[in-house]
């Protein structure tokens, strides 16, 4: 039987069969994704050939297989720098969800999710969520925000999940695809999800327990089908986003900014740093390149961990 993993706890996993029929499996041996070293070998959205057996009075799934991925999205996680963990597979795109503050999320969080995207061919949409609680000030920063997003080539929407505000337009884009929501704990994910899915609001709830818990390495995404023709994965907040297996040289080309740029440095091997005639860092002193996204560059590139209490979102 073939079927699609909706949720895992980690030794036992739902998979929708192709019949539209719930099982709960767990995996035959041991995994390795992709020579992948991860928490989880197998990821929500991933499609697995599984065979039924009788365990006592029980009928209970065991995968044997797991399809080749689409694409992947995979992160480090910061206190556990070896680890590493797939929050989902075979994604058609990302939210991001994004609040200035309650809780903050830095431009440096950002940076690293969208790296990381573009890294596995993920397309990403950043939704700026509690428009409505913001004052002036707070506007005015979430405007120079999009804008920043916008001139990249990343899609961005105001949003104030809790009072519906462009609830529809995310719906929208949501149709016939299967979709990732991610973010802190707290950036109103699972009010979102309510806000498109009302019947869900019990599952959500209990998802948002987890994230309260803090249990940033252990739990797992889990995806639903909604009542317009799409499909959710909603996962755990997320405190840090570490990049996995990328070279130094090779960051640079997954902030688009840069990429288009590159040729016209003088060393083809050029970082970005201290090299001369490098045509990035001509665009950073022309205002072409925004600070920000180039303090996320070095910080990649010299290993530096995101810094949550000094990142700022502009040069002031």
């Amino acid at each position: 039987m073939n079927g699609t993993v909706y949720k895992s706890t980690g030794s036992w996993y739902t998979v929708k069969a192709e019949d539209g029929a719930f099982y709960e499996c767990r995996i035959k041996g041991k995994f390795r994704t992709q020579n992948i070293k991860s928490t989880n070998p197998i990821a929500v959205g991933d499609h697995v050939t599984f065979s039924l057996e009788n365990i006592g009075d029980e009928t209970v799934g065991v995968i044997s297989e797991i399809g080749e991925r689409k694409n992947y999205i995979i992160r480090k996680s910061v206190k556990l720098s070896k680890q590493t963990h797939i929050i989902a597979a075979n994604l058609d795109q990302v939210f991001l969800l994004i609040t200035l503050n309650n809780p903050t999320t830095f431009t440096s969080f950002i940076d690293r999710f969208l790296v990381t995207a573009e890294a596995y061919d993920i397309p990403v949409v950043l939704l700026f969520n509690k428009m409505d609680v913001y004052d002036t000030d707070e506007v005015a920063e979430v405007k120079y925000l999009m804008d920043l997003y916008r001139k990249i080539g990343y899609p961005c929407v105001e949003l104030a999940a809790k009072e519906g505000k462009n609830v529809d337009l995310v719906k929208d884009l949501m149709k016939d695809k299967t979709s990732m929501f991610s973010g802190h704990s707290g950036v109103g994910k699972s009010t979102l999800v309510n806000a498109l899915e009302p019947g869900l609001r019990l599952k959500t709830a209990e998802i948002s327990e987890q994230h309260l818990q803090g249990q940033h390495t252990t739990t797992f995404a889990e995806m639903y089908d909604l009542s317009f023709g799409a499909r959710i994965i909603d996962t755990p907040g997320i405190k840090g986003f570490g990049i996995v297996d990328m070279e130094p040289d090779e960051i640079g080309d997954y902030f688009p900014e840069f990429f288009e740029l590159k040729s016209q440095c003088k060393f083809n091997n050029c970082l970005h740093m201290d090299e001369p005639k490098c045509a990035i860092k001509q665009a950073l002193e022309n205002d072409q390149i925004a600070w920000s996204r180039y303090r996320s560059y070095v910080q990649m590139i010299t290993g530096e961990e995101e810094n949550y209490r000094t990142d700022n979102y502009r040069e002031r």
